[in-house]
């Protein structure tokens, strides 16, 4: 009976990945394609990050986020990240607000439990070749919470490495957006 069981529900799953690798196209037009296509533009092989600008209090916040950055686009990209003499692209932000936000408070004391820290930045992202800007955008914002409270007592830059994270993840996810 075991035995049965066990066929069964492979012979279904072999079935299903037939049927779903049948569905599959070599041409992204007519339907599903696997392996095919890049979500990255081949004529882009370089990138210059310069260091971001940063109107706001937070100082030091430009250099970690340009940093996280460059990282991203590293680690997750083909492209190389180069200086501004013969790069393809050129990525410019300006950090435009840092906020700290109270999120929840002791019932007893009043004490701020948990907080969240926003990083708001406007970014563009053109091509130095043909000046056309591939992306840009406005108020794009991350955030990420730490948590100030007795026993934990985070420091805010937990919060603020968290946010410049997420900011890094999300721009770079951003850029891929063209096309």
């Amino acid at each position: 009976m075991k035995g049965r069981f066990f066929a069964t529900v492979r012979a279904c799953l072999l079935c299903g990945a037939i049927a779903v690798v049948g569905a599959c196209s070599s041409d992204p037009t007519k339907g599903y394609a696997v392996g095919t296509g890049s979500a990255f533009s081949r004529d882009i092989r370089t990138v210059h990050v310069p260091i971001f600008q940063n109107d706001t209090y937070a100082k030091g916040l430009e250099f970690e986020l340009t940093d996280a950055v460059i990282k991203e686009i590293q680690r997750t990209t083909p492209w190389k990240v180069t200086s501004s003499g013969n790069a393809d692209t050129l990525l410019e932000a300006t950090i435009t607000d840092a906020d700290l936000q109270r999120l929840t408070t002791q019932r007893d004391s009043g004490l701020t439990q948990e907080q969240a820290v926003s990083v708001t930045v406007s970014f563009n992202w053109r091509d130095t070749r043909s000046g056309k800007t591939l992306v840009g955008r406005e108020k794009f914002t991350a955030s990420d919470t730490f948590i100030p409270a007795y026993p934990v007592r985070e420091r805010i830059e937990v919060g603020e490495t968290g946010a410049i994270q997420k900011m890094a993840r999300d721009m770079v996810a951003e850029l891929r957006s063209s096309w």
